[in-house]
C-alpha cells in the first residue's frame, strides 16, 4: 500500500521568514538523507486563497514501514524539534493510500 503524507502548518505570530526558509531548507534536504521518501514537495502558502495555512509539506512512500522509517528517522525528528516546534502554533497531518 503506497502512502501519501499531507502536513500543512501555522507558525507563530511574528515568526520570522527567516525561519520559514530555515525550515524548508531544512525539510528539503530531508530526501537525500532518507532513501525511502519516494517524493517530497514543500512550501509556504501563496497567499491565493482567504483561510489558508501558512506552510505545507507531501510525501509520497511506497509502504506504510517506509512512512514509519521516514518519521522515526533522527534526520526528520531533529528537524521537527528544531525547526518546526520552535515556530509552529497548530499542525494537521493526514495520511491516505494513493
Amino acid at each position: 500500500m503506497a502512502i501519501q503524507h499531507v502536513v500543512m502548518f501555522r507558525f507563530n505570530e511574528g515568526t520570522e521568514p527567516s525561519s520559514v526558509d530555515r525550515l524548508a531548507t531544512g525539510l528539503r534536504r530531508l530526501p537525500s538523507l532518507i532513501p525511502q521518501i519516494a517524493t517530497y514537495a514543500v512550501g509556504p502558502d501563496l497567499g491565493l486563497s482567504d483561510g489558508s495555512w501558512d506552510f505545507a509539506l507531501s510525501a509520497r512512500f511506497a509502504s506504510v514501514a517506509d512512512f514509519e522509517t521516514y518519521r522515526a528517522h533522527p534526520e526528520h525528528v531533529a528537524v521537527v524539534n528544531d525547526l518546526v516546534e520552535p515556530i509552529t502554533a497548530e499542525r494537521r497531518s493526514v495520511q491516505f493510500e494513493y
